[in-house]
């Protein structure tokens, strides 16, 4: 119910199509956040195979693929979603908004800590790959089909590629 509350409040605020409360079973950013939560339960239990079997219904239901791994926070709007991905040490903000097309991922170049921490406030284009273990700050708009690799500060713009 909390999670619904969340996307409902997300719609009203980020998608000027969206008409009713009933329209939220429609998105499938809201049903990748229901097969994320249920593969976060059993990632949290340690029970590796169940959580990366409901990631993958997950991500065949949506093509939305989210790692139970990865840490979200409030009101995470992913709008049309296609293609999407978040990986496993990815943290992400309240009240973000990520587009379909977007990887927030590692570069293959690191272990432990590989994706990125995004925060509050944030706005990823279309598109966008965001890679490595980087802090995208608070407020930060991140452009269609932009590649960030370092660092963004608070209130930016950055398109492009950003290294």
């Amino acid at each position: 119910m909390k999670l619904y509350k969340e996307f409902l409040e997300a719609c009203n605020k980020n998608d000027p199509s969206f008409k009713n409360r009933w329209e939220v079973f429609l998105y499938p950013g809201f049903w990748a956040l229901v097969y994320y939560k249920i593969s976060k339960y059993f990632y949290i239990k340690k029970s590796y195979f169940w959580a990366r079997f409901w990631m993958e219904i997950g991500k065949r239901v949506t093509s939305i693929e989210i790692h139970p791994g990865a840490i979200i926070g409030k009101r995470l709007f992913i709008d049309h979603g296609f293609g999407v991905v978040i990986g496993e040490t990815a943290v992400i903000g309240d009240d973000v908004i990520i587009y379909h097309g977007v990887t927030l991922g590692g570069t293959g170049k690191e272990n432990g800590k590989r994706h990125p921490n995004v925060g509050d406030r944030v706005v990823i284009g279309s598109g966008a790959k965001v890679l490595g273990n980087i802090n995208i700050g608070n407020d930060v708009k991140i452009g269609a089909n932009a590649i960030i690799l370092k660092d963004v500060p608070n209130g930016v713009t950055a398109v492009g590629i950003y290294k």
